[in-house]
């Protein structure tokens, strides 16, 4: 068994490494929006409901990320981005009430046709970043100024779901939307649902779809409103459905977004009494120290860098 090193033994283990600094960036990018769907997601406002759209992606080991974009339309012309927050979601049933599914995780609830592969009932605390709360900071860029989708869910999200085929076209701006997290989000190795939400001073914020898989195996595009929750719908399988006209099966959309950091492959394990020593240890000698591991991680300071780590080791 590993000894487990504490906070000071391990920065003084830092102070005098002699090995160089080595490096391991982690990037994900599910590619350009396809103009096939845009789907809304956004914050409660006046007259609407809360939207909640969310993805799929993989970590294969512990991961500090720092940065993400997403690709929208936004639909009315004189509209600016007002704030963005973003979460991160375990797969069900983890973070969820199994209860609610007669204690079976795959057994269908009565509010949709399934859970099985959808994002967890409630989002993970310790990923979750607001810019009104000033944990991240966010630009938005205009890579079109006129757009079209070929359909849109936007209200068409109902407890008991029928088929809707879409709510059809929309044009408006593309736009994509740079955030720096100032706090950034650590995570274990895991598969996790990445959920934007954009607030804009007018009209709807619709997330953009991309071609293909990007992950695999693929979870596609979930989406629900403040009706439906805790539960989630299929965007392509459960609302738009096969297309009656051609018999062609129901789509399966992902959407535009990617994540960038660092992975920490020798991070200790979250729940073990070693971890946060072997934490320590391992940004020590992956960044030649816990100041520059600090600095290159974008954390505000050691002690900002050290809580996140305490947070992470004891979840």
């Amino acid at each position: 068994m590993r000894k487990r090193l504490s906070l000071v033994s391990a920065m003084i283990t830092a102070g005098v490494l002699a090995t160089p600094a080595w490096a391991s960036p982690f990037s994900f990018t599910t590619g350009n929006a396809d103009g096939r769907l845009g789907a809304l997601s956004q914050s409660e406002s006046s007259g609407t409901f809360a939207t909640e759209t969310a993805d799929d992606f993989f970590l294969t080991e512990t991961t500090v990320i720092t940065g993400a974009t997403i690709t929208g339309l936004m639909t009315a012309p004189s509209a600016n981005i007002s704030n963005v927050e973003i979460e991160m979601y375990n797969v069900f049933s983890l973070d969820s009430n199994v209860a609610r599914t007669s204690g079976a995780p795959t057994f269908s609830t009565p509010e949709v046709v399934t859970r099985v592969n959808s994002p967890a009932d409630v989002e993970i605390d310790a990923a979750t970043r607001d810019g009104s709360e000033g944990t991240l900071a966010f630009a938005g860029s205009s890579l079109n100024a006129s757009f079209a989708v070929q359909n849109t869910v936007v209200d068409g999200i109902n407890p008991t779901p029928s088929k809707t085929g879409g709510e059809g076209p929309a044009s408006g701006e593309e736009v994509q939307i740079t955030i720096t997290f100032t706090k950034p989000i650590l995570l274990p190795a895991g598969h996790y649902f990445f959920r934007p939400d954009v607030q804009l001073t007018d009209g709807d914020f619709l997330y953009l779809s991309v071609a293909g898989t990007p992950v695999a195996p693929d979870l596609q595009a979930w989406i629900r409103n403040s009706d439906l929750a805790p539960d989630w719908l299929r965007i392509g399988t459960d609302i738009i459905g096969p297309d009656p006209s051609t018999g062609a099966a129901a789509p399966k959309f992902n959407m535009t977004f990617s994540l960038a950091g660092d992975t920490i492959p020798e991070a200790g394990i979250p729940g073990e009494a070693s971890c946060h020593g072997e934490s320590v240890s391992a940004l020590a000698r992956q960044f030649g120290g816990i100041r520059s591991a600090a600095s290159t991680l974008g954390y505000s300071s050691v002690k900002a860098l050290q809580a996140s780590f305490k947070e992470f080791c004891n979840p």
